[in-house]
């Protein structure tokens, strides 16, 4: 069986199995979800510098009370198969990993016997929904770091599985959590009109565009705008992205991804009593502590919801895209990808 027909399988099996409608009412995937029974964390994938930045906060000799007591205990280092810039991480990232205390194993099965919660690191979203599948099998509470997958239906059939082992998912860059964001979702600018940020948006031709890495910037436009995009259109030259959703009240949010020049992330959001820009990112902390509260309560900070709708205007971008900039329905890929 090809690696794309396996992961249809897998994904098909999923939804099936789980009876679960992409657009239907997900955010309470987990009655009595399955909660972590100790502090040991193990790390699927060390081809991302997100994998040793984690460690070497949650194993510090004087790490904060905020990380509970969570400690790196073991790492699966193989992740992707054919990203050059992957593979190439892999010997330096476990080596640093295994100064740190971590066990380095041969396969995701032996790690899952050693842990008892999960971060899926590999950064290659194509293999995220095989590899989620053993640890949901093990009900093993799992942040899933960006993206959560290479393709809305992956994304759909991993929230399947955790409904169907009752074991919660969370997945988001880093980037929601960028200085600025959490204020103005509290209210202080009241309600948000609209928003535009930017990212890198650096390509790799194995995914889809934005799964790569324009996600980050995509992931604070939802943070900041929240769901209900209705239409997305993207123009698109070889060095710049940029692309418009109209939400359903009528809101228009954008994103632009960059691919010269000076690189940073940002934005600027639009609200009832104030225009403000966002603030810095501040590193990788800011996540690792509502990936910790995750751990202890089963309870996502991001509604499966918003997961999914992320993942859809970003293969309405794309599909805008190859249509040369016409406008896409959001409703036709959420339906599609039942």
């Amino acid at each position: 069986m090809s690696n794309y027909n396996r992961r249809n399988f897998i994904r098909m099996a999923a939804l099936a199995g789980a009876g679960l409608s992409v657009t239907g009412n997900i955010s309470s995937l987990y009655a009595k979800p399955v909660l972590a029974t100790g502090k040991r964390v193990g790390i699927i994938g060390l081809d991302t510098s997100h994998a040793t930045a984690f460690t070497k906060t949650l194993n510090a000799a004087n790490a904060p009370a905020s990380y509970g007591g969570y400690k790196v205990v073991a790492a699966y280092p193989k992740g992707s198969n054919d990203i050059a810039s992957s593979v190439e991480r892999i010997p330096g990232y476990t080596a640093e990993v295994k100064a740190m205390g971590v066990e380095i194993v041969n396969s995701i099965a032996d790690l899952l016997k050693k842990v008892d919660v999960v971060l899926l690191e590999t950064n290659d979203g194509r293999l995220h929904l095989e590899q989620a599948t053993q640890v949901l099998k093990a009900r093993k509470p799992m942040f899933i770091d960006k993206p959560m997958a290479a393709s809305l239906e992956d994304a759909a059939a991993i929230f399947a599985l955790a409904k169907k082992y009752n074991t919660p998912v969370f997945s988001s860059s880093s980037l929601r959590y960028i200085d600025g964001i959490a204020e103005i979702s509290a209210g202080k600018i009241g309600k948000v009109l609209g928003a535009e940020t930017y990212s890198p948006s650096k390509l790799e031709k194995t995914h889809p565009d934005f799964f790569w890495y324009g996600i980050h910037g995509i992931e604070m436009l939802f943070a900041l705008m929240g769901t209900g995009c209705k239409t997305v259109t993207r123009i698109h030259t070889p060095d710049t992205d940029v692309v418009v959703g109209v939400w359903e009240d009528g809101r228009i949010g954008s994103f632009r991804g960059t691919r010269k020049g000076a690189s940073g992330y940002g934005g600027r959001v639009f609200g009832e009593k104030a225009t403000v820009a966002l603030g810095s990112f501040t590193g990788y902390n800011p996540l690792l502590e509502e990936i910790v509260k995750f751990f202890e309560s089963g309870q996502s900070p991001v509604r499966p919801e918003e997961t999914l709708e992320i993942a859809a205007f970003m293969e309405a971008a794309d599909e805008s895209k190859a249509k040369g900039g016409v406008p896409v329905s959001m409703e036709k890929l959420l339906t599609k990808a039942k």
